[in-house]
Protein backbone atom coordinates (compact mmCIF):
# COMPACT_ATOMS: atom_id res chain seq x y z
CA UNK A 1 0.00 0.00 0.00
CA UNK A 2 1.35 3.18 -1.49
CA UNK A 3 -1.62 5.93 -0.80
CA UNK A 4 -4.73 5.86 1.12
CA UNK A 5 -7.60 8.25 2.28
CA UNK A 6 -9.01 8.67 5.20
CA UNK A 7 -12.24 10.14 5.47
CA UNK A 8 -13.38 11.05 8.74
CA UNK A 9 -10.42 12.43 11.26
CA UNK A 10 -12.23 11.59 14.56
CA UNK A 11 -10.06 9.82 16.80
CA UNK A 12 -10.36 5.92 14.91
CA UNK A 13 -9.62 7.44 11.51
CA UNK A 14 -6.95 9.78 12.57
CA UNK A 15 -5.12 6.84 14.54
CA UNK A 16 -5.12 5.04 11.29
CA UNK A 17 -3.81 7.88 9.64
CA UNK A 18 -1.02 8.22 12.43
CA UNK A 19 -0.25 4.47 11.83
CA UNK A 20 -0.29 4.83 8.47
CA UNK A 21 1.89 7.98 7.90
CA UNK A 22 4.41 6.49 10.34
CA UNK A 23 5.54 4.00 8.12
CA UNK A 24 5.64 5.52 4.47
CA UNK A 25 1.94 5.33 3.28
CA UNK A 26 0.88 8.67 1.61
CA UNK A 27 -1.88 9.63 3.72
CA UNK A 28 -5.03 12.07 2.27
CA UNK A 29 -7.54 13.33 4.85
CA UNK A 30 -10.77 14.65 4.07
CA UNK A 31 -13.94 15.47 6.61
CA UNK A 32 -17.17 17.17 6.75
CA UNK A 33 -15.36 19.80 9.32
CA UNK A 34 -12.14 20.88 7.35
CA UNK A 35 -10.68 22.22 10.50
CA UNK A 36 -10.61 19.04 12.18
CA UNK A 37 -8.80 17.45 8.87
CA UNK A 38 -6.15 20.36 9.02
CA UNK A 39 -5.95 19.34 12.94
CA UNK A 40 -5.36 15.93 11.79
CA UNK A 41 -2.66 16.92 9.32
CA UNK A 42 -0.75 19.34 11.85
CA UNK A 43 -0.25 16.21 13.80
CA UNK A 44 1.50 14.04 11.34
CA UNK A 45 -1.51 12.18 9.77
CA UNK A 46 -1.20 13.48 6.37
CA UNK A 47 -2.26 15.74 4.04
CA UNK A 48 -5.60 17.43 3.82
CA UNK A 49 -4.97 18.33 0.12
CA UNK A 50 -7.17 15.98 -2.08
CA UNK A 51 -5.48 12.86 -3.76
CA UNK A 52 -4.52 13.92 -8.11
CA UNK A 53 -6.23 10.53 -8.54
CA UNK A 54 -7.41 6.98 -6.95
CA UNK A 55 -5.22 6.08 -3.92
CA UNK A 56 -4.55 2.38 -3.11
CA UNK A 57 -7.28 2.52 -0.19
CA UNK A 58 -10.35 4.33 1.13
CA UNK A 59 -11.05 4.36 4.76
CA UNK A 60 -14.40 5.44 5.60
CA UNK A 61 -14.24 6.78 9.45
CA UNK A 62 -17.61 8.50 10.05
CA UNK A 63 -20.51 7.48 12.17
CA UNK A 64 -22.22 4.65 11.92
CA UNK A 65 -25.58 6.45 10.42
CA UNK A 66 -23.56 8.02 7.84
CA UNK A 67 -21.02 5.13 6.85
CA UNK A 68 -23.13 3.85 3.67
CA UNK A 69 -23.79 7.17 2.12
CA UNK A 70 -20.14 8.03 2.49
CA UNK A 71 -19.06 5.12 1.23
CA UNK A 72 -21.56 5.41 -2.18
CA UNK A 73 -20.29 8.81 -2.75
CA UNK A 74 -16.57 7.52 -2.44
CA UNK A 75 -17.26 4.69 -4.50
CA UNK A 76 -19.22 6.33 -7.42
CA UNK A 77 -16.09 9.04 -8.06
CA UNK A 78 -13.84 6.45 -7.92
CA UNK A 79 -11.14 7.56 -5.26
CA UNK A 80 -9.53 4.32 -4.70
CA UNK A 81 -9.11 0.69 -5.84
CA UNK A 82 -10.39 -0.50 -2.45
CA UNK A 83 -12.80 0.56 0.47
CA UNK A 84 -13.24 -0.36 3.92
CA UNK A 85 -15.29 1.36 6.54
CA UNK A 86 -14.22 0.95 10.32
CA UNK A 87 -17.51 1.39 12.39
CA UNK A 88 -18.68 -0.81 15.46
CA UNK A 89 -21.55 -2.11 13.63
CA UNK A 90 -20.99 -4.04 10.13
CA UNK A 91 -24.38 -5.86 9.19
CA UNK A 92 -26.70 -1.99 8.38
CA UNK A 93 -24.59 0.01 6.12
CA UNK A 94 -23.47 -3.95 4.21
CA UNK A 95 -27.42 -4.18 3.54
CA UNK A 96 -27.62 -0.01 2.61
CA UNK A 97 -24.82 -0.60 0.48
CA UNK A 98 -26.60 -3.50 -1.08
CA UNK A 99 -30.30 -1.82 -1.15
CA UNK A 100 -27.90 1.10 -3.41
CA UNK A 101 -27.60 -1.38 -5.88
CA UNK A 102 -23.58 -0.65 -5.63
CA UNK A 103 -21.03 -3.38 -6.49
CA UNK A 104 -19.12 -4.38 -3.15
CA UNK A 105 -16.33 -6.23 -4.95
CA UNK A 106 -14.13 -3.27 -4.13
CA UNK A 107 -15.65 -2.95 -0.48
CA UNK A 108 -15.14 -4.93 3.12
CA UNK A 109 -16.52 -4.25 6.47
CA UNK A 110 -14.08 -3.48 9.32
CA UNK A 111 -13.72 -3.00 12.80
CA UNK A 112 -10.70 -2.03 14.84
CA UNK A 113 -11.33 -3.16 18.80
CA UNK A 114 -10.15 -0.13 20.35
CA UNK A 115 -10.81 3.11 21.64
CA UNK A 116 -10.58 5.65 24.41
CA UNK A 117 -13.49 7.61 25.86
CA UNK A 118 -12.10 10.48 24.49
CA UNK A 119 -12.93 11.38 20.88
CA UNK A 120 -11.75 13.54 18.39
CA UNK A 121 -8.32 13.94 16.19
CA UNK A 122 -6.40 15.50 19.24
CA UNK A 123 -7.17 12.04 20.99
CA UNK A 124 -5.75 9.87 18.19
CA UNK A 125 -2.65 8.02 18.87
CA UNK A 126 -0.47 5.81 16.47
CA UNK A 127 -0.38 3.30 18.58
CA UNK A 128 -4.04 2.97 19.23
CA UNK A 129 -3.97 -0.41 17.51
CA UNK A 130 -1.24 -2.29 18.63
CA UNK A 131 -2.19 -5.73 19.56
CA UNK A 132 -5.97 -5.20 19.62
CA UNK A 133 -8.39 -7.37 17.43
CA UNK A 134 -9.19 -6.06 14.25
CA UNK A 135 -12.53 -7.23 12.79
CA UNK A 136 -12.93 -7.89 8.37
CA UNK A 137 -16.56 -9.15 7.62
CA UNK A 138 -16.06 -10.13 4.16
CA UNK A 139 -18.36 -11.46 1.82
CA UNK A 140 -18.53 -13.92 -1.32
CA UNK A 141 -18.63 -10.89 -3.81
CA UNK A 142 -15.02 -9.28 -1.89
CA UNK A 143 -12.42 -9.09 -3.70
CA UNK A 144 -9.10 -10.97 -3.31
CA UNK A 145 -6.97 -8.03 -3.73
CA UNK A 146 -9.44 -5.86 -1.90
CA UNK A 147 -9.08 -8.57 1.28
CA UNK A 148 -5.21 -8.23 0.96
CA UNK A 149 -5.44 -4.72 0.98
CA UNK A 150 -7.19 -4.55 4.57
CA UNK A 151 -5.28 -7.23 5.88
CA UNK A 152 -2.21 -4.72 4.90
CA UNK A 153 -3.72 -1.80 6.78
CA UNK A 154 -4.66 -4.33 10.39
CA UNK A 155 -0.48 -5.37 9.80
CA UNK A 156 0.54 -2.02 9.34
CA UNK A 157 -1.55 -0.83 12.78
CA UNK A 158 0.05 -3.50 13.98
CA UNK A 159 -3.13 -5.27 15.00
CA UNK A 160 -4.50 -8.50 14.63
CA UNK A 161 -6.87 -9.83 12.04
CA UNK A 162 -10.24 -11.59 12.84
CA UNK A 163 -12.42 -12.37 10.11
CA UNK A 164 -16.52 -12.76 11.42
CA UNK A 165 -19.79 -12.67 9.35
CA UNK A 166 -21.22 -9.42 9.65
CA UNK A 167 -24.37 -10.41 11.62
CA UNK A 168 -22.52 -12.57 14.10
CA UNK A 169 -19.99 -9.36 14.51
CA UNK A 170 -23.03 -6.85 15.50
CA UNK A 171 -24.26 -9.49 18.41
CA UNK A 172 -20.49 -10.00 19.31
CA UNK A 173 -19.99 -6.29 19.86
CA UNK A 174 -23.32 -5.92 21.40
CA UNK A 175 -22.68 -8.48 24.32
CA UNK A 176 -18.83 -7.22 24.30
CA UNK A 177 -19.40 -3.60 24.46
CA UNK A 178 -22.33 -1.91 23.50
CA UNK A 179 -24.57 -3.31 26.58
CA UNK A 180 -21.95 -3.28 28.99
CA UNK A 181 -21.26 0.65 27.86
CA UNK A 182 -25.32 0.95 28.89
CA UNK A 183 -25.24 -0.76 31.72
CA UNK A 184 -22.17 1.12 33.32
CA UNK A 185 -23.82 4.58 32.60
CA UNK A 186 -27.03 2.98 34.45
CA UNK A 187 -24.50 2.14 37.00
CA UNK A 188 -23.30 5.94 37.08
CA UNK A 189 -26.45 7.37 36.56
CA UNK A 190 -26.83 6.07 40.41
CA UNK A 191 -24.50 9.02 41.42
CA UNK A 192 -25.49 11.63 40.14
CA UNK A 193 -28.25 13.15 42.92
CA UNK A 194 -26.08 10.67 45.47
CA UNK A 195 -24.98 12.63 48.75
CA UNK A 196 -21.38 14.10 48.74
CA UNK A 197 -20.17 12.01 51.63
CA UNK A 198 -21.60 9.00 50.16
CA UNK A 199 -20.08 9.52 46.47
CA UNK A 200 -16.68 10.53 48.59
CA UNK A 201 -16.49 7.14 49.26
CA UNK A 202 -15.89 5.96 45.98
CA UNK A 203 -13.12 3.44 45.65
CA UNK A 204 -11.51 1.30 42.83
CA UNK A 205 -14.73 -0.86 42.24
CA UNK A 206 -16.91 1.66 41.03
CA UNK A 207 -14.33 3.42 39.38
CA UNK A 208 -13.52 0.15 37.35
CA UNK A 209 -17.52 -0.18 36.23
CA UNK A 210 -17.94 3.55 35.56
CA UNK A 211 -15.05 4.11 33.50
CA UNK A 212 -16.61 3.97 30.32
CA UNK A 213 -19.62 6.02 31.16
CA UNK A 214 -17.41 8.85 30.38
CA UNK A 215 -17.77 8.30 26.93
CA UNK A 216 -19.14 11.11 25.00
CA UNK A 217 -22.90 10.65 24.77
CA UNK A 218 -23.53 11.75 20.98
CA UNK A 219 -20.49 8.91 20.07
CA UNK A 220 -22.59 6.18 21.37
CA UNK A 221 -26.19 7.38 20.33
CA UNK A 222 -24.75 6.60 16.52
CA UNK A 223 -23.41 3.58 17.62
CA UNK A 224 -26.42 2.32 19.16
CA UNK A 225 -28.75 3.55 16.92
CA UNK A 226 -26.97 1.32 14.14
CA UNK A 227 -27.52 -2.14 16.40
CA UNK A 228 -30.31 -1.17 18.75
CA UNK A 229 -31.92 -4.85 18.33
CA UNK A 230 -29.21 -7.38 19.62
CA UNK A 231 -28.72 -4.65 22.77
CA UNK A 232 -32.15 -4.24 23.75
CA UNK A 233 -31.92 -8.52 23.43
CA UNK A 234 -29.35 -8.34 26.09
CA UNK A 235 -29.95 -6.11 28.26
CA UNK A 236 -33.78 -7.74 28.51
CA UNK A 237 -31.63 -10.81 29.67
CA UNK A 238 -30.38 -8.59 32.48
CA UNK A 239 -33.35 -7.35 33.49
CA UNK A 240 -34.46 -10.78 34.28
CA UNK A 241 -31.28 -11.04 36.08
CA UNK A 242 -31.96 -7.92 38.20
CA UNK A 243 -35.32 -8.59 38.65
CA UNK A 244 -34.23 -12.22 40.42
CA UNK A 245 -31.28 -10.86 42.33
CA UNK A 246 -33.91 -8.22 43.54
CA UNK A 247 -36.03 -10.99 45.26
CA UNK A 248 -33.62 -12.32 46.57
CA UNK A 249 -31.99 -9.87 48.38
CA UNK A 250 -35.61 -9.09 49.69
CA UNK A 251 -35.78 -12.51 50.62
CA UNK A 252 -32.87 -11.70 52.49
CA UNK A 253 -34.77 -9.41 54.98
CA UNK A 254 -37.47 -11.86 55.79
CA UNK A 255 -37.75 -13.29 58.96
CA UNK A 256 -38.73 -16.75 57.53
CA UNK A 257 -35.86 -18.69 58.06
CA UNK A 258 -36.56 -20.73 54.58
CA UNK A 259 -37.21 -17.35 52.63
CA UNK A 260 -33.82 -16.18 53.77
CA UNK A 261 -31.93 -19.75 52.59
CA UNK A 262 -33.63 -19.18 49.33
CA UNK A 263 -32.47 -15.32 49.28
CA UNK A 264 -29.26 -16.59 50.20
CA UNK A 265 -28.84 -19.56 47.23
CA UNK A 266 -30.20 -16.61 44.91
CA UNK A 267 -27.49 -13.80 45.41
CA UNK A 268 -24.97 -16.77 45.41
CA UNK A 269 -25.98 -18.33 42.32
CA UNK A 270 -25.51 -15.07 40.48
CA UNK A 271 -22.05 -14.30 42.59
CA UNK A 272 -21.16 -17.73 40.97
CA UNK A 273 -22.49 -17.28 37.47
CA UNK A 274 -20.33 -14.30 37.23
CA UNK A 275 -17.33 -15.76 38.47
CA UNK A 276 -17.60 -17.75 35.55
CA UNK A 277 -18.61 -15.16 33.04
CA UNK A 278 -15.46 -13.40 34.00
CA UNK A 279 -13.28 -16.28 34.09
CA UNK A 280 -13.65 -16.24 29.85
CA UNK A 281 -12.60 -12.89 29.35
CA UNK A 282 -9.12 -13.65 27.14
CA UNK A 283 -6.34 -12.60 29.53
CA UNK A 284 -3.14 -10.78 28.83
CA UNK A 285 -2.33 -11.32 25.02
CA UNK A 286 -5.12 -12.58 24.41
CA UNK A 287 -4.40 -15.80 25.89
CA UNK A 288 -6.36 -17.72 28.11
CA UNK A 289 -7.09 -15.86 32.04
CA UNK A 290 -4.10 -16.28 34.45
CA UNK A 291 -4.46 -16.35 38.51
CA UNK A 292 -2.03 -13.87 39.27
CA UNK A 293 -1.16 -12.70 42.83
CA UNK A 294 -1.32 -9.26 43.91
CA UNK A 295 1.54 -7.16 45.79
CA UNK A 296 0.31 -4.32 46.92
CA UNK A 297 2.66 -1.48 47.78
CA UNK A 298 2.04 2.26 49.77
CA UNK A 299 3.03 4.99 46.58
CA UNK A 300 2.72 9.17 47.82
CA UNK A 301 1.41 10.83 44.35
CA UNK A 302 4.67 12.80 43.16
CA UNK A 303 7.06 12.55 40.02
CA UNK A 304 8.90 9.22 39.61
CA UNK A 305 7.37 6.75 42.20
CA UNK A 306 5.94 4.74 39.54
CA UNK A 307 9.48 4.70 37.39
CA UNK A 308 11.55 4.06 40.42
CA UNK A 309 8.93 0.93 42.17
CA UNK A 310 9.11 -0.98 38.43
CA UNK A 311 12.42 -0.19 38.44
CA UNK A 312 13.41 -2.23 41.61
CA UNK A 313 10.68 -4.69 40.64
CA UNK A 314 13.20 -5.06 37.55
CA UNK A 315 16.09 -5.27 39.42
CA UNK A 316 14.73 -8.20 41.52
CA UNK A 317 13.75 -10.07 38.22
CA UNK A 318 10.55 -10.15 38.28
CA UNK A 319 8.07 -9.83 35.60
CA UNK A 320 4.88 -7.15 36.33
CA UNK A 321 2.19 -8.68 34.16
CA UNK A 322 -0.58 -6.33 35.15
CA UNK A 323 -0.74 -3.26 37.60
CA UNK A 324 -3.42 -1.62 39.01
CA UNK A 325 -3.48 2.18 41.27
CA UNK A 326 -5.86 2.88 44.37
CA UNK A 327 -6.22 5.75 45.35
CA UNK A 328 -6.29 6.91 48.86
CA UNK A 329 -9.44 9.17 49.25
CA UNK A 330 -8.01 12.56 50.93
CA UNK A 331 -4.46 11.35 50.74
CA UNK A 332 -1.74 12.58 47.84
CA UNK A 333 -0.80 8.48 47.63
CA UNK A 334 -2.05 5.27 47.32
CA UNK A 335 -1.64 1.58 47.10
CA UNK A 336 0.44 0.21 43.38
CA UNK A 337 -0.96 -3.65 42.73
CA UNK A 338 0.93 -5.59 41.47
CA UNK A 339 0.04 -8.57 39.33
CA UNK A 340 2.57 -11.31 39.54
CA UNK A 341 3.00 -15.14 38.53
CA UNK A 342 1.80 -16.69 42.33
CA UNK A 343 5.48 -17.99 42.89
CA UNK A 344 7.57 -14.65 41.96
CA UNK A 345 4.57 -13.02 45.08
CA UNK A 346 7.23 -13.12 48.22
CA UNK A 347 10.39 -12.88 45.88
CA UNK A 348 8.96 -9.75 44.62
CA UNK A 349 7.82 -8.52 48.60
CA UNK A 350 10.97 -9.46 50.16
CA UNK A 351 13.01 -6.96 47.10
CA UNK A 352 10.47 -4.30 47.71
CA UNK A 353 10.70 -4.10 51.53
CA UNK A 354 14.92 -4.20 51.44
CA UNK A 355 14.13 -0.92 49.44
CA UNK A 356 12.06 0.45 52.19
CA UNK A 357 8.58 0.31 50.41
CA UNK A 358 5.84 -0.27 52.61
CA UNK A 359 3.48 -3.24 51.79
CA UNK A 360 -0.12 -3.66 52.75
CA UNK A 361 -0.20 -7.21 54.38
Amino acid sequence: MRTALVIGTGLIGTSAALALASRGVTVHLADHDPGQARTAAALGAGTDEAPEGPVDLCIVAVPPAHVAASLADAMRRGLARAYIDVASVKGGPRRELEELGLDLAPYIGTHPMSGRERSGPLAADADLFEGRPWVLTPTRDTDTEVLNLALELVALCRAVPVVMDADAHDRAVALVSHMPHLVSSMVAARLENAEEAAVRLCGQGIRDVTRIAASDPRMWIDILSANPGPVADLLSAVAGDLEETVQALRHLQSSDDAKRREGVDGVETMLRRGNVGRSRVPGKHGAAPAAYEIVAVLISDQPGELARIFSDAGAAGVNIEDVRIEHATGQQAGFVQLMVQPAQAPKLGAALRERGWAMRQ
